[in-house]
């Protein structure tokens, strides 16, 4: 068996494509997508990537309605479908086929209620499940009051249906996540870019459909963001990917070893404080230099309306006090 412990990317997405997808129930399809998010890096970590397929990474990974397919995977040829629950009995052989009879395989996740961690418990052919019904049918009677079969075989045991590879481990390398601020290695005039998607290791196509030689990172600017319809810093990391697309706002693909973490990763029109203070007030960026950030506190002015870029001129012309600050002094006003 194995553990995965979904982090906040992974949840917010989970729920967002439920609430795209129009789910009749919103926490069964939530935990659905959790499941197969544990499965893929099940497989990511050891079945060889050219060897499977998620049919709906594209539609959890940017939160999009998903296309009709019968099953969510496809492994050694297999077309297998993750069943999630949180009630053990979903897994007894009867149950399984009754909700899916028609894949090769299906893998068994069970949740926590709280759906902090999920357990990959096994996986069992279709085939089987059907014989083990029919054999329990005609020669076991009635199963023991407290005593219910449940069927899996372990998830390592998956391997073996396709060919033996020593190199298995095929986790993204690049340590960036959705939300970070980035800045162009090397360049000491680099614009500070916010990362929106960072796309599994084998989809690597960068512009023009080029193949770009090592991980592909999507990253929006806040110039470009900025002119988008809502405030995106009000968007969580995870579904920023849906926000941009949906509103058309212009992705840069980059190659991971050439993006690096902004040292001064505060931009006009962030919300910040003063990490010194016990009781900080809010304060906006209305300028970033190299090694400083000068910003006016919301006390003394009323910054709705004015455009990010605009700021500075705003405060000069208003007469309006700022304050210059090292980035170390500052932090991100937290939302929630």
């Amino acid at each position: 068996m194995y553990l995965y412990s979904p982090d906040g990317i992974d949840r917010e997405r989970a729920n967002h494509q439920a609430v795209i997808q129009g789910a009749d129930d919103i926490d069964v399809k939530r935990i659905g997508n959790l499941g197969e998010l544990a499965f893929e890096q099940f497989c990511r970590e050891y079945l060889p990537v050219e060897m499977w397929e998620w049919q709906n990474e594209a539609a959890i990974r940017r939160c999009n309605p998903e296309s009709f397919s019968g099953h969510d995977f496809e492994v050694f040829g297999y077309e297998v479908d993750v069943k999630t629950s949180r009630d053990v009995s979903a897994f007894r052989p009867a149950n399984l086929l009754e909700n899916d009879p028609d894949d090769d395989i299906i893998v068994m996740v069970w949740h926590r209620d709280n759906e902090d961690a999920l357990i990959l418990l096994g996986w069992e052919r279709t085939e089987t499940l059907k014989s083990k019904v029919e054999t329990q049918a005609a020669y076991s009677g009635d199963e023991p009051e407290k005593l219910a079969h449940l069927t899996a075989r372990p998830m390592n045991e998956l391997q073996e249906l396709g060919p033996n590879t020593a190199y298995m481990n095929q986790k993204p390398e690049n340590p960036f996540k959705p939300g970070d601020r980035v800045i162009k290695a090397g360049d000491e005039d680099a614009s500070v870019g916010v990362v929106i998607e960072v796309m599994p290791p084998e989809k690597n196509t960068g512009a023009f459909g080029q193949e770009l030689d090592g991980e592909a990172v999507r990253v929006a600017f806040p110039s470009a963001l900025d002119k988008g319809p809502a405030d995106w810093r009000e968007y969580h990391p995870g579904i920023l990917a849906s926000y941009c697309v949906d509103t058309e706002i212009k992705l840069w693909t980059y190659k991971h070893e050439n993006l690096e973490f902004a040292d001064n990763p505060y931009v006009p029109g962030d919300r910040v404080i003063r990490t010194s203070h016990t009781d900080p007030n809010t304060a906006v960026v209305v300028e970033r230099g190299e090694d400083s950030v000068t910003v006016a506190y919301l006390g003394d002015f009323d910054d709705e309306g004015v455009w990010p870029s605009k700021l500075a001129e705003h405060c000069d012309e208003n007469g309006i006090k700022c304050y210059t600050y090292s980035p170390d002094e500052l932090a991100f006003e937290k939302t929630s």
